[in-house]
């Protein structure tokens, strides 16, 4: 079972940037593909970016060109560096793993809370 801890959540101003990263303790194909989902308060839970192993990247049509999703595979760790917030981008972000892009993630993070305000 791929354990998954986030960091980097926290309230910044519109217009500002935010860096979350994501480790995860297991290896192998249960990995391949690592990602970012996030659920705001009354929504549903959506995919933001995502990233195979040999460096595939998908994002939302929400944040391209804002967001950029990067991984370290020798430390098994993803990040998510979110730039020009806006306040629709708060939510509760999740990091998530699959073995491959045409998979659902079979593992979740706990979660971390973004918050754009003024």
């Amino acid at each position: 079972q791929v354990q998954l801890v986030e960091s980097g959540g926290g309230l910044v101003q519109p217009g500002g940037s935010l860096r979350l990263s994501c480790a995860a303790s297991g290896s192998g194909f249960s990995i391949n593909v690592m990602g970012w989902y996030r659920q705001a308060p009354g929504k549903q839970r959506e995919l933001v970016a995502r990233m195979g192993s040999g460096g595939t990247r998908n994002y939302a049509e929400s944040v391209k060109g804002r967001f950029t999703i990067s991984r370290d595979n020798a430390e098994n760790t993803i990040y998510l560096q979110m730039n020009k917030l806006t306040p629709e981008d708060t939510a509760v972000y999740y990091c998530t793993a699959s073995p491959s892009l045409g998979a659902h993630p079979g593992s979740w993070g706990q979660g971390t809370q973004v918050t754009v305000s003024s």
